[in-house]
């Protein structure tokens, strides 16, 4: 009965921050998230695959579908989670992954969470943490293509580390 809740509540948030595999560990995480899965996002080739999107070529980000219940973790909490695992001064860019691929972007699902992720940029930008502008995008969500399977939780199957501020 519990797990019907989850289902009937759970929402849905996307969010682009790099190399798709540490961002997927560090939601899936967190408590209130039922489900992480990595695709591909925001571009105009459909059913992309790795290799596509890593030319360049397709226009998608690589990015973390996040299956959450909202009483038990809210947007605004993931918000500010995706805030901190990543540098949204970057254009195109991570650490040492570089390309359109690798974009900051939030990628809203309903007006709520709009108005949510352009707020939290907004005061972001107003205390001045960074010295460069945010440039991460903020857009509709569009088809989410999921990932081949070895990228699936990839750093809880390997215990290889991703490319990500350790302690959100």
């Amino acid at each position: 009965m519990h797990e019907c809740t989850y289902r009937q509540s759970a929402r849905i948030a996307t969010f682009a921050a790099g190399c798709f595999w540490g961002v997927e560990d560090i939601f899936s995480r967190i408590e209130g998230v039922i489900r992480t899965r990595v695709g591909y996002t925001g571009g105009h080739t459909p059913k992309p695959t790795y290799r596509q999107v890593c030319s360049g070529r397709t226009g998608h980000a690589e990015a973390v579908e996040v299956t959450f219940d909202p009483d038990r973790v809210g947007y605004d909490d993931l918000l500010g989670v995706f805030w901190r695992i990543h540098d949204p001064t970057q254009l195109n860019r991570q650490g040492p992954d570089h390309g359109t691929q690798y974009r900051s972007a939030i990628f809203f699902h309903d007006p709520e969470q709009e108005r949510l992720a352009r707020e939290s940029r907004d005061r972001l930008r107003q205390s001045d943490s960074y010295d460069m502008d945010i440039v991460t995008e903020i857009t509709p969500a569009s088809t989410f293509w999921p990932a081949e399977d070895y990228h699936q939780q990839y750093v809880k199957r390997t215990g290889r580390g991703g490319c990500h501020i350790p302690n959100p």
